[in-house]
């Protein structure tokens, strides 16, 4: 079955770096989880305040609020399943895997605002994500053939790429304020 994860973040890291730009507004309405939800539940295109249902002509069903309730836990839900086989490259400790999984779904919705303008602001995080999940993939292919890489290496690896990917964001940042400057 790790063959299975790591074939996932492989995957995942491909569509990242070959995807191209996707800095259009999505419409929603075409989300596969929210067309999931309102498949699963008889939903209004109306709000009603701040209400999860309404009565319409006699019939309860649910808003776009409640909908959008769905779409965030279902999100929560894909986030640790696809948080654990990264959490399995590094380790197979399953207290390590479980805990883990539990500490970042609870942060993530708090961290949510500081993480969403983070990954705005840092062009090149994005990038170095994939290349951590492109990397973690393969370690687990090669240990699976039986090529051991430490912890250590790994997490070594891991940070540096982060870390490189924060600091040439910024770098690059610096560099377009100092030539708007300069043109200015």
């Amino acid at each position: 079955i790790l063959l299975v994860f790591a074939g996932i973040l492989v995957y995942s890291s491909a569509n990242v770096l070959l995807g191209g730009d996707d800095d259009e507004e999505e419409d929603m309405s075409e989300n596969t989880i929210v067309q999931f939800s309102r498949k699963l539940i008889d939903s209004s295109d109306d709000y009603d305040g701040d209400r999860f249902f309404t009565v319409i002509e006699g019939v309860k069903k649910a808003t776009p609020l409640f909908i959008c309730m769905i779409a965030v836990e279902i999100s929560d839900v894909v986030f640790a399943v696809d948080s654990i086989p990264a959490v399995f490259g590094v380790t197979e400790n399953p207290l390590v895997v479980f805990t883990s999984n539990m500490f970042a779904i609870m942060g993530l919705r708090s961290l949510y605002t500081i993480l969403s303008k983070a990954a705005s602001d840092l062009e090149y995080l994005e990038p170095a994500v994939a290349v951590v999940l492109r990397f973690i993939g393969s370690k687990m292919i090669a240990e699976y053939l039986g090529f051991e890489i430490a912890t250590e290496v790994a997490l070594a690896f891991v940070a540096t790429i982060l870390s490189g990917g924060i600091g040439l964001s910024i770098w690059s940042r610096d560099q377009n304020d100092e030539a708007a400057a300069e043109t200015e």
